[in-house]
């Protein structure tokens, strides 16, 4: 950091690291890894395993399911001639020795399951397009032709995230210039720290990404748009309480580059504290069972420790380049001490009527957040694969269809890979409650495969239970797994309530020993790790509501407790550290009551700025198409508003004023002069009632 800029080294300073980031960009760009088949299933577990035997299998060996529907009444007979030749000509398997091309009772559908020629992910991705490509054009005149299957719905998952990213970044940038602008009112100042975090969510991409493909760990077009969140959101946080700091002693030094150095002594304690407890949070996710979850906390903490290090390298040493006139048209001024000058502000108004009845505010913000919390009572975790996306595509649509003229199941067949005998195997399926055919779909090789179709609906409790079955019949043979998207998500609501149970104490820890490290106390980070807590409970009870009421959401994504919890308590402590710390360097001369007094008045509008800023960041999410990261942004928005606005700025002060001394115990604030608070209760009143 640097502690003493000049003239002459400002320039140099500001300019060098942004040099060097850009050309990492321009000379490295992106990092680049092949999707693995297991890169989104636990480890393992059936799923996982079941990807791993299957590279065992021959090309060809994946199959999407195509529908045919008529857009009339029924196909007719010339439309079903043209239908089975292009099965044919498609190289449809035929099912149980029956025709390759199957026609639906109704007669307004048919149904051909096609083999993909691809031996990867990414291949079966291309292989899908190709395919629907095709039928666009051979399809007869009146006929639909959908595709479906878990390649084809891969497929419209990458269809939908292409160019989602570039979106979210120009969005998220739009909405951080917007709400500088706001805060800071100069058509100039804004333009310094979005240009330093804008570079150094770049610098993050590149860095995280190259870091990821070259251990070969997992990611994904989410891991990448979450991470600009991140570097978004907590860099222009850390920014505004640097700038607000600079700001405030530019009112006392008549040098700007005394002024900054003040500044960046003062916050960057906070800053280092914060940023070192948000890189510990996410990196606990990197003990989940789910490869690109591992990947996203990688992710996550390489591109805060880049935030950090912009803010309080390059951000300092850019802004006394610029000198005062930045802040047009408000310019900062050399003025006379002022001792009653907090006391004008809003912040000081809401802290004198916290300090007049804390206790009556502890009991009311804390029933508040009780009441919000009632609606963790209904959560229902596990969104069924339809319910993925929040527009519906095409594989969906195609699934549905097919659910409409054939059998349940049928489109979307559970599959059994083992090592043992195909034909004994495929015995001991068709003895198991809840199957309504199977067949064996490759054999004479080191691995067999079936094909299972079930007689539940897809997402039903009945195909719950009918996988849990197929799983115990087939427990006594060697090598064989249950998969597909009914048992593989078994499989991560499974790993999913293990990554909590594992992830959050950790997180809880991590985060109790920063603080009790930062502040040398215990009660402090125990009430402030409680109250973070309280607050992602509150913001998840009120999201489901939000979730059933408005937006008709049927569960949460099995990820969204674990993200949301790591992401708002690592964050949420950013705003404890704000305050607390200011509070603790102001107990020093005004004792501990007065100096949370003063630390609220001085800190609660760059805190709640910077709530407003980073829930605003993350509400982005809600662009892209998935249904689990915009549930993941909304829940985030509110749990960091609910911190900034009542919480942090309230809960938190009236608990401290509550508590006095004891908030520091075992320590103190280790004040100078026993005698200040008299000298300072001729200037204010309130402050000799709290002395």
């Amino acid at each position: 950091m640097p502690q003493r800029l000049t003239r002459w080294s400002a320039p140099v300073v500001a300019l060098v690291p942004l040099l060097v980031a850009l050309a990492v960009i321009v000379l490295l760009g992106d990092g680049e890894r092949a999707p693995g088949p297991a890169d989104g299933l636990p480890e393992g577990y059936a799923g996982a395993r079941a990807a791993t035997l299957a590279r065992d299998l021959p090309a060809g060996e994946d199959l999407v399911a195509v529908a045919f529907s008529s857009t009339g009444e029924r196909l007719d007979d010339a439309q079903v001639g043209d239908l089975r030749g292009l099965a044919d000509d498609l190289g449809a398997v035929a099912s149980d020795d029956g025709p390759a091309l199957v026609l639906a009772d109704d007669g307004t559908a048919a149904l051909a399951f096609v083999p993909l020629d691809a031996s990867s992910p990414a291949e079966g991705v291309e292989a899908v397009t190709a395919l629907r490509e095709l039928l666009a054009d051979r399809s007869p005149s009146g006929v639909d032709a959908l595709v479906t299957g878990p390649t084809a719905v891969q497929a419209d998952l990458e269809a939908v995230f292409d160019g989602a990213n570039v979106l979210l970044l120009g969005v998220t940038a739009g909405v951080v210039a917007l709400l500088l602008i706001l805060t800071y009112r100069s058509p100039v100042l804004w333009v310094v720290p979005l240009v330093t975090v804008g570079v150094a969510d770049r610098l993050a991409a590149v860095l995280a990404t190259q870091t990821m493909a070259g251990l070969d760990i997992a990611f994904d077009d989410g891991t990448t748009g979450i991470l600009s969140i991140l570097v978004f959101g907590a860099g222009t946080d850390y920014a505004l309480l640097l700038i607000s700091r600079y700001r405030s002693e530019l009112a006392v030094h008549e040098s700007r580059y005394a002024a900054m150095a003040v500044a960046l002594r003062r916050t960057a304690g906070a800053v280092l504290s914060s940023a070192l407890t948000v890189v510990l949070g996410v990196l606990t996710l990197t003990l989940s069972l789910i490869p690109t979850t591992r990947g996203l906390g990688v992710a996550s903490a390489i591109g805060i420790a880049v935030a950090a290090v912009f803010v309080l390298v390059v951000l300092p040493a850019a802004l006394v380049c610029f000198g005062r006139w930045v802040f047009w048209p408000r310019i900062p001024r050399v003025t006379a001490p002022a001792p009653s000058s907090q006391e004008r502000g809003v912040w000081w108004r809401i802290g004198r009527a916290v300090a007049r009845r804390p206790a009556a505010v502890a009991t009311g913000s804390v029933a508040l957040v009780a009441l919000l919390s009632g609606g963790l009572l209904g959560v229902d975790v596990g969104l069924d694969e339809a319910d993925q996306f929040i527009d519906t595509p095409e594989a969906i649509v195609a699934a549905e269809r097919i659910g409409e003229s054939f059998p349940a199941g049928v489109a979307d067949p559970v599959r059994v890979l083992t090592r043992a005998d195909g034909p004994e195997v495929l015995a001991a399926v068709e003895d198991v409650p809840g199957v309504e055919s199977a067949r064996l779909k490759a054999a004479g090789g080191p691995v067999a495969a079936l094909e299972v179709v079930l007689d539940a609906p897809a997402g039903s409790g009945r195909a719950e239970d009918a996988v849990r079955a197929l799983r115990s019949g087939l427990a006594a043979y060697p090598a064989t797994y249950v998969t597909g998207t009914e048992a593989d998500a078994l499989d991560r609501a499974d790993a999913g309530r293990r990554d909590l149970l594992v992830i959050i104490p950790l997180v809880v820890l991590l985060v109790l020993l920063v603080l009790g490290a930062l502040l040398r106390s215990v009660v402090a980070p125990v009430v402030l790790v409680a109250t973070v807590v309280a607050t992602y409970a509150a913001s998840l009870g009120a999201a489901w509501w939000l979730f059933t009421g408005v937006f008709g959401f049927a569960a949460l994504d099995t990820n969204v407790p674990l993200f949301a919890f790591v992401f708002l308590v690592a964050l949420g402590v950013d705003y404890n550290i704000f305050l607390v710390s200011r509070a603790r360097e102001d107990a020093v001369e005004w004792g501990s009551r007065a100096g949370m007094l003063r630390a609220l008045a001085s800190t609660g509008g760059v805190i709640t700025s910077a709530g407003v800023l980073l829930a605003a960041v993350f509400t982005v999410l809600g662009l892209l198409p998935s249904v689990a990261l915009a549930q993941i942004g909304v829940v985030i928005c509110l749990g960091v508003l609910l911190d900034t606005l009542l919480v942090r700025t309230v809960l938190v002060p009236a608990l401290a004023l509550m508590l006095g001394d004891r908030f520091w115990w075992p320590g103190s604030p280790g004040r100078r002069d026993p005698g200040a608070d008299h000298a300072d209760a001729v200037a204010s009143p309130v402050l000799a009632d709290l002395s």
